[in-house]
């Protein structure tokens, strides 16, 4: 079973294990104590037996929210992680009274664009990706 929860310090190497796995770039712990202060709620991970197998980056200004970092380990894919852990990040940007969502896509990931927008974000103008929160999936 999978769960999601909040980003906790002893899951920082296998979080930035699953990032380098992934090919994303891994955060320092120094960045992350930095973004950590302003919204620890927004930074999730997905767990399987105990192993982080997803995780999430969410910000929050007081303005707009943002999506960072989504990664899924290779071998957990299309298992419906991702979206679970976009669920829980929308309901805790929904909860802090955040009234749109954005992220970067890159214009060449397909499959990136394609997830998106089954989760209702819309492609604004080229590469970012806009979803306001009191819009259901």
């Amino acid at each position: 079973m999978i769960g999601v929860r909040q980003f906790r310090w002893p899951d920082y190497d296998a979080v930035a294990e699953l990032w380098n796995s992934a090919g994303r770039d891994v955060l320092s712990r120094h960045e992350l104590e930095t973004k950590l202060l302003r919204n620890p709620q927004l930074f999730l991970v997905a767990e399987a037996d105990d192993t982080v197998v997803g995780v999430v980056l969410g910000t929050y200004d007081g303005r707009r929210g943002w999506i960072l970092r989504l990664a899924v380990d290779p071998t957990h894919r299309r298992h419906g992680i991702a979206t679970r852990l976009i669920g829980e990040l929308e309901q805790r940007f929904t909860a802090l009274g955040c009234p749109r969502v954005n992220l970067l896509v890159l214009p060449e990931d397909d499959g990136a664009l394609r997830f998106w927008q089954a989760l209702g974000y819309l492609p604004f103008p080229d590469i970012l990706c806009s979803k306001p929160m009191d819009t259901p999936r």
